[in-house]
């Protein structure tokens, strides 16, 4: 692909891996003119549109994140004591029997080191 040519919507996985080789051959070069960094920027944000919409991964709910989190850190239900106070609060929560309070997520946020929106 040279900056002549005008890119277009991505739709299709072989347009995507075509635009990607396009933007790969690029990056390559050493210095690249006004029009072929304009050019970059664009396939770059082609690409990232249809990756994103392409391959969108589900969100999680706010119980599947906690379980996740306690998974990755190797945690067990006592090991957040510190965050709701009992363990049959933490159980509860897990089995969706209750839900999280604001200073529970601010907490959570804190510990694992992630946006509260996590827990949303």
């Amino acid at each position: 692909m040279n900056a002549t040519l005008a890119p277009k919507v991505v739709r299709t996985d072989a347009e995507n891996e075509h635009y990607l080789n396009a933007l790969y051959a690029l990056e390559q070069k050493r210095s690249l003119t006004k029009e072929e960094k304009e050019l970059a920027d664009l396939l770059t944000l082609l690409i990232e549109d249809f990756e994103a919409k392409r391959y969108q991964l589900p969100r999680a709910t706010p119980r599947q994140a906690l379980s996740f989190l306690m998974e990755q850190h190797g945690l067990k239900q006592k090991d957040l004591l510190d965050i709701f106070g009992a363990r049959s609060i933490v159980s509860e929560v897990i089995s969706s029997k209750r839900e999280l309070t604001k200073e529970q997520i601010r907490r959570l946020s804190q510990r694992f080191h992630v946006s509260p929106e996590l827990f949303f």
